[in-house]
């Protein structure tokens, strides 16, 4: 989350990084000079260390090359020289929103080097990881089944729904216009799935049971004829793809398969960090 937050911060900077660099590449004030080993510039006086150029090209997420440090470094000059200037009225630093921009800067500094000291997620070993996949590899099924679904909370909005479908309407269209599930924009789409047949509670790749046995007994084009219950919501399923569970090879997962145990690990560890805050504190709401 930290890393992600990072990019998003590094991606705002470079919108402007790019259209700024040119003129500084030309003003006549920038002069060519033997810089000290580590620095890549000098503002009157103030160093601009190598180490900021190299953080802030890990922080954009972008393949590191000359023309992106050259651009960067143009950006640090400029923000140097704005430091400077606002250095030259201290009546900046008293203003209301300067004082709160630094207590919130302080505040996130702390945190932040608070959660690095105090959450300790589980270490992942290759044997967590090898053993996990084995576990994945173990509850699918013969078949994989590509779905999409459209969730609403109504009798009637289903029925209707139902209709359009049967006359002809596009599924992906509906689910756009009529779902509250998360995927609508994605017109209902599910990622492929696999699981042992008949489907059993708990071992359905994180589907509601009803709506896993409802896409196992559709062929592929197929569509619910009635909605699917499910937790007092109601699903209209459709089939649209149908094929062999593809397993894959350990070695082309186990990264992949370690990062999200090592995110979920990360997330139990928090959760478990603000529970224990949470009973040893008084908080009114």
């Amino acid at each position: 989350m930290k890393k992600q937050f990072a990019k998003n911060v590094a991606s705002i900077f470079l919108c402007t990084l790019f259209a700024t660099a040119p003129a500084w590449a030309t003003a006549q004030t920038v002069q060519k000079a033997n810089l000290p080993a580590g620095v890549v510039a000098v503002v009157n006086g103030k160093s601009i260390p190598e180490s900021q150029v190299q953080e802030t090209v890990k922080l954009t997420g972008l393949p590191d090359s000359a023309e992106l440090r050259n651009a960067i470094r143009s950006q640090l000059v400029a923000r140097e020289l704005f430091r400077q200037q606002a250095a030259k009225t201290p009546a900046l630093e008293n203003r209301p929103e300067v004082k709160k921009a630094m207590q919130d800067a302080k505040d996130a500094a702390v945190i932040q080097i608070y959660l690095r000291d105090s959450i300790k997620p589980e270490r992942i070993t290759d044997d967590m990881v090898r053993e996990q996949f084995n576990a994945i590899v173990a509850s699918l099924g013969p078949n994989e089944y590509k779905a999409r679904l459209i969730q609403v909370e109504d009798d009637a909005t289903a029925k209707s729904v139902l209709e359009q479908i049967k006359a002809g309407g596009d599924f992906g269209k509906l689910a756009a216009q009529y779902s509250t599930a998360a995927n609508k924009a994605k017109g209902g789409e599910l990622e492929w799935v696999s699981f042992k047949l008949p489907a059993q509670e708990g071992k359905t790749q994180n589907l509601p049971l009803p709506v896993a046995q409802a896409i196992s007994q559709l062929v592929p084009g197929g569509v619910t004829q009635t909605p699917v219950v499910w937790n007092n919501e109601k699903y209209i399923i459709r089939l649209d793809q149908l094929r062999p569970t593809q397993v894959p090879q350990y070695d082309d997962v186990k990264s992949a398969l370690r990062q999200t145990m090592e995110r979920k690990a990360l997330e139990q560890a928090t959760i478990k960090l603000v529970s224990e805050l949470t009973k040893s504190a008084k908080i009114q709401q």
